[in-house]
């Protein structure tokens, strides 16, 4: 090949790998980088790039060769570290990993990331190795600050697993579980000392972190309990906490928390919370076929709470039917409420009223009759109010609107919702204006609120005061073609005929196919009775 045809080739190749990347398509990017790096192995960047797209694909080997060659060279970068560290894990090759992990100094203290996993690290390789102590990386009280309590049950593992069960459930007692991490960490070392013959100390520690969890049902607490005994599981189970706690982080990396879901699942893949990390990693990054097929592949019936995400991801990819029905099998029994909710929003997704209130319904039979409950039971009623409506059933829905607006008279939300539902009817309008003024008076920069206020003024001849409320709603949501809409009725109205129809242009730019029909309606004859909107 001459030198312009291996140039024309390394640039083609350069091209379908970023195309790839580009395309969520890690794999074929990295087989295009390999032809790259086999036509100009000196083009700078390309083994880091291949390093990338290797984690993100899943591919150990491939994420290994590029991790080694960046170090031997002197590219002492995280994600090669975490890689190395990793590989020799897995071969019990603690010398080789403690060597990884000291091989990248922190000489400033700044570097945040190896803080937060480097005890942790440092613990386990030290309990593989069969070292003195392995949990004093943990809890050393030479260091000043207190330890995390992340990090202290941590210890606890480690201990449990270094067979001194008894030190491990004293340590456990003392800990304070203040914090989301601190409460998900608790369950495995709880599973762990119950593992380890220390049952009363588990079950001590469960009761503490379902009194700090309280009513919240995060998705990560409703896995199954699944005891860490070995360095591999230890070390996978922190940096899948990690990937989970990043995943969530609005505006943040995508390609973090897929490192460190990518590192757990190679650690030990039949842990749960890491495979629930990584289906979350994987689908921030854009891989959601690659979600679904780590959910497929699972070796053992997958938790509910997973075939749930399983059933919403199927959604996604536009199989709402085939969704539905995973999210009934996932949220048979006794469910979580939140399991309960999610099934809702996916039969509402799919167009299934009857499977949405059968939903509802169960959800409100599970609460409690307290007025700790009185938000959700009135939103579901207002839920399944809102399926009453949809089948236009308006007199099968009062009773549930006005069961919600007795257990919240004073909710802004509720009382909107009723006073709107009934106007757009023409039902009561001195009722429902008196109701949405209630609630503008108590939400006033609410911008749905504020347009049905508008709304109503416009119904009930206020046209001043409608094109006044509807311009402020129309400022809170421009994007809302409800809202443009009825501005541009409003315009209408008052004369104001060139800005109506700016309105309905930019309405029908978001509409519906009934809402469009009948924007181009008004477009052409100007609004006539038969075409104010709803």
């Amino acid at each position: 090949m001459s030198a312009s045809e291996s140039d024309g080739a390394t640039l083609n190749a350069l091209i379908r790998a970023r195309l790839a990347e580009e395309n969520g398509t890690p794999a074929a990017a990295l087989s295009a980088l390999n032809v790259v790096a086999s036509l100009a192995p000196g083009l700078p960047g390309v083994r880091g790039r291949m390093l990338e797209q290797a984690i993100a694909a899943g591919d150990l080997v491939a994420a290994r060769s590029a991790a080694q060659r960046l170090w031997s060279a002197g590219d002492l970068r995280f994600d090669a570290q975490l890689v190395l560290i990793v590989d020799a894990m897995r071969r019990s090759d603690w010398k080789g990993a403690r060597a990884y992990l000291a091989g990248r100094p922190d000489k400033t203290g700044t570097d945040s990331i190896a803080r937060v996993i480097a005890p942790t690290f440092q613990a386990w390789i030290d309990a593989g190795a069969r070292s003195r102590r392995p949990e004093r990386h943990l809890i050393d009280p030479t260091r000043g600050a207190r330890p995390e309590p992340a990090l202290v049950l941590q210890a606890v593992m480690v201990q449990a697993a270094a067979g001194r069960s008894a030190e491990a459930a004293t340590l456990a007692d003392s800990i304070t579980l203040s914090d989301r991490m601190s409460q998900l960490v608790g369950l495995r070392a709880a599973a762990t000392l119950a593992k380890a013959g220390e049952s009363a100390a588990a079950e001590r520690l469960r009761r503490r972190i379902a009194l700090a969890a309280g009513e919240r049902e995060d998705p990560m607490l409703l896995l199954p309990d699944q005891p860490v005994t070995s360095p591999r599981a230890g070390t996978a189970q922190w940096l899948g906490l990690l990937a989970d706690g990043l995943a969530r982080t609005p505006n943040g990396s995508t390609k973090l928390p897929l490192l460190f879901a990518r590192a757990a699942h190679w650690l030990n893949d039949d842990d749960w919370t890491v495979r629930a990390a990584l289906v979350e990693a994987l689908t921030r990054d854009g891989q959601s076929k690659a979600a679904v097929a780590l959910l497929d592949t699972s070796r053992a019936a997958l938790p509910a709470v997973l075939a749930m995400r399983q059933a919403e991801l199927i959604a996604d990819s536009g199989d709402l039917a085939a969704a539905l029905g995973r999210a009934e099998a996932a949220a048979r029994g006794d469910a979580a409420r939140s399991l309960l909710v999610r099934l809702a929003d996916l039969a509402r997704r799919s167009g299934d009223r009857k499977a949405a209130a059968g939903a509802y319904e169960r959800l409100e039979a599970a609460l409690d009759q307290g007025k700790g409950d009185h938000p959700l039971r009135s939103s579901l009623l207002l839920a399944r109010a809102e399926l009453k409506l949809q089948a236009d059933e308006w007199d099968a829905a009062v009773p549930l609107i006005e069961r919600a607006v007795a257990l919240q008279p004073d909710d802004p939300t509720v009382l909107n919702f009723a006073g709107y539902s009934a106007l757009e009817r023409r039902k009561d309008v001195k009722q429902s204006l008196a109701r949405i003024e209630a609630a503008w008076a108590k939400a006033p920069q609410n911008a749905s609120i504020t347009d049905s206020l508008g709304w109503a003024y416009f119904l009930t001849g206020r046209t001043d005061d409608a094109v006044e409320l509807l311009e402020r709603a129309e400022r809170g949501e421009p994007d809302n073609p409800v809202i443009v809409e009825h501005l541009g009725d409003a315009y209408w109205q008052a004369g104001r005929k060139f800005q109506a129809r700016y309105s309905w242009r930019a309405a029908a730019l978001l509409a519906d196919a009934d809402m469009a029909t009948r924007i181009e309606a008004k477009l052409r004859d100007g609004l006539t009775p038969a075409t104010v909107a709803p």
